[in-house]
């Protein structure tokens, strides 16, 4: 008893405060994932995840590249391979810099993509072993919106009818610090 106040005269109180409690309980736990999860959603926010690991031309290289590509109906891409999600690559216009690049799921009806393998096969061999590959792309977008469950996004979707591989080893895709990590996104566009 505390100046002549007893613990169950005090549970009446505590019972109100419960609910409120629980929400408290909640609410951090969600508010440390929302923090945690924006520290490994990349962008333009300058976080770094690694030492730079894709190699590649110097930005000036690559502007002049792009400067000099081929134009047309169609679009270069980049096979972005994360484990487990569904989102193909980064497509982006002739002329134009992966600035402008959009993270896009493939519509496989007209044409199948070009990894389009067993995620059990053997090496060299399975779905994403085409990571960092370039593609010209031939296609259009459907305008549909497709949930992405694995990385939690809603992507554009794109309907594939034809690809060539330009080159396997174009080096980074949007900056010569490019981190890549096959179990996280670390790769999005920086403005």
């Amino acid at each position: 008893m505390l100046s002549g106040i007893s613990i169950l005269d005090l549970f009446p109180i505590f019972s109100k405060m419960l609910p409120m409690w629980k929400y408290l309980l909640f609410l951090f736990p969600a508010a440390f994932a929302l923090l945690l999860n924006s520290c490994s959603s990349g962008g333009g926010s300058g976080v770094v995840y690694g030492p730079p690991n894709m190699g590649g031309p110097s930005t000036a290289e690559r502007a002049a590249k792009i400067a000099s590509e081929p134009t047309g109906n169609f679009f270069y891409g980049r096979r972005y391979y994360i484990q487990k999600t569904r989102f193909w690559g980064y497509l982006r216009k002739p002329g134009q810099s992966a600035r402008s690049a959009q993270l896009v799921v493939f519509n496989e009806a007209q044409k199948r993509n070009p990894d389009r393998l067993s995620e059990t096969g053997p090496v060299g061999r399975r779905y994403g072993f085409d990571q960092n590959y370039e593609y010209r792309i031939n296609g259009y977008y459907t305008g549909q919106k497709v949930y992405e469950v694995n990385s939690n996004q809603i992507l554009p979707e794109f309907m594939l009818t034809g690809y060539e591989m330009i080159t396997p080893n174009p080096g980074w895709l949007f900056s010569p610090k490019d981190h890549y990590n096959p179990q996280s996104i670390t790769l999005r566009p920086r403005y």
